[in-house]
């Protein structure tokens, strides 16, 4: 096991040093134009990742199985503050959004720490509960109400692209867990129609998936970004236009150096880079899904499932929104796209990983 957390942490630096890479290429100009510093993004991002990365390490050096104790304080903790985020005055609005604590030069996104908070919180109940949850529907209905609860608060900022992403990961626990098929698809075909509503009843919602379906219908509003984004992968061919000379960041894509980063890399290193990219990523999961099939402990095994599940959601639908694939949802890129909270909770997913493998070397 040593050698495979020796691989995973390797994998996961690779993707940070091709994240600083790209942020500083795709946000020098935009930083220039905005701050008069074309490294105003990069020396912000930097300090995140020693941040990250310092508590990736101090994770890495206590017993995983700690956590179970703190299970419902975290998620209680998590909660309170997803209420108070929607607070104004408290949370900050950034495009009608109030997602954030804003604390001078730095913000905190609390749903960040809710997705880590609830796979805990999931994981503990189910390796205690265990035969009850395989059995009835009743034994796993607390986990129903903490999500129902959670999601309620996040999709209040809005934010339905990670209320999305953290009920499929739960319902996939839970289904690996044993829970029995038909109590989960009941509860996704009672959620179809809500989720309807919720797309359909705002807006902005309804404009992006006809964008997604058809961005030529306005190429100057909603449907903009998807289509710079394909032009930017379209753009860079096999090779790549090469490192820095993209165009699309040139104030023609927005959000290149966070939500659309993946674009920058197809354009800038071309076909070859955006494989490259995706590669690590298989190999991120390869490596994650060696400790958790090595690890005997439910809770750990669970744990680890959850968040390697989150990484892989957050990874495969920003690529997928990037090539037009998928709907707009703005996810970053794990380890690469811009990012404080978000970025340095998913390092902390790393170090719990890391954590386990090495748990599970010295029980």
């Amino acid at each position: 096991m040593r050698d495979v957390r020796i691989n995973l942490f390797a994998t996961t630096i690779i993707l940070i040093c091709i994240g600083i890479i790209m942020i500083f290429s795709a946000s020098r100009i935009y930083a220039w134009e905005r701050y008069s510093d074309p490294s105003f993004f990069l020396k912000r991002h930097l300090a995140f990742v020693g941040v990250g990365l310092i508590s990736t390490l101090l994770v890495m050096f206590f017993d995983y199985r700690k956590l179970k104790k703190i299970a419902k304080p975290l998620m209680l903790v998590s909660l309170v503050l997803l209420v108070l985020v929607l607070i104004p005055g408290l949370g900050r609005e950034v495009g009608g959004a109030r997602r954030w604590f804003r604390f001078k030069f730095l913000s905190f996104q609390p749903s960040e720490l809710a997705n880590i908070a609830i796979i805990i919180y999931v994981a503990d109940f189910i390796s205690r509960k265990y035969d009850s949850v395989r059995s009835s529907w009743q034994g796993f209905l607390p986990v129903l109400l903490v999500l129902g609860f959670t999601l309620l608060l996040i999709i209040m900022q809005p934010d339905l692209g990670t209320s999305i992403a953290m009920f499929s990961v739960i319902f996939i626990m839970l289904f690996i867990s044993g829970v029995r098929p038909a109590y989960l698809l009941t509860i996704i075909l009672s959620a179809i129609p809500f989720l309807y509503i919720l797309i359909f009843s705002v807006p902005y919602r309804k404009r992006r998936i006809l964008a997604f379906l058809n961005p030529w219908a306005d190429p100057q509003g909603i449907g903009f970004q998807i289509i710079q984004s394909q032009l930017a992968l379209g753009s860079g061919g096999l090779w790549g236009m090469g490192l820095g000379h993209s165009r699309q960041k040139l104030f023609y894509l927005p959000a290149a150096h966070t939500d659309f980063i993946f674009s920058i890399i197809g354009e800038e290193l071309g076909l070859l880079g955006t494989i490259a990219v995706i590669f690590l990523f298989l190999l991120f999961i390869r490596f994650s899904l060696k400790i958790i099939k090595n690890t005997n402990d439910k809770f750990g095994y669970l744990l680890g499932l959850g968040l390697v599940l989150m990484l892989c959601f957050k990874a495969l639908v920003n690529i997928g929104v990037s090539c037009g694939i998928l709907p707009t949802k703005g996810l970053p890129l794990p380890f690469i796209s811009y990012g404080g909270s978000s970025f340095i909770f998913d390092l902390l997913s790393v170090g719990i990983l890391q954590n386990i493998a090495r748990t599970g070397e010295y029980p």
